[in-house]
């Protein structure tokens, strides 16, 4: 079976300070628990904001390092999920429900992508 891997962006000027409800991480857990029990669930985590994170550039030959925030960029990867579905359309679904269990204050994009097989 494929494996797609869900990149979730967030936009970290509007994320709440206080981070996820318990709310929100009750649901995230049980929707967790079933994907890992249907077998699409490999790997999930959330990363940590982009204040304590390092961007390594090369262009031209030259590498830069910039260390975060990354005052230029509204959208950053704030976590990711590794799913194993039988083609793409199951692989959205579960992103799908994956944003649905956010609450409405909340700003979610996810970037699905199949992982190219050598």
């Amino acid at each position: 079976m494929p494996r797609y891997l869900s990149l979730v962006r967030i936009d970290e000027n509007n994320a709440p300070a206080a981070g996820p409800s318990p709310e929100l991480m009750q649901r995230m857990g049980e929707l967790i628990e079933e994907m890992t029990k249907a077998g699409v669930l490999l790997d999930t985590a959330g990363l940590a904001p982009s204040a304590q994170g390092t961007r390594v550039h090369y262009e031209g030959g030259q590498l830069s390092v910039t260390d975060g925030p990354f005052t230029e960029t509204k959208e950053v990867v704030g976590g990711y999920a590794l799913m194993q579905a039988k083609d793409m359309p199951e692989a959205i679904e579960w992103t799908k429900r994956f944003l649905r269990i956010h609450e409405e204050h909340w700003t979610v994009t996810c970037e699905v992508r199949e992982i190219a097989e050598g």
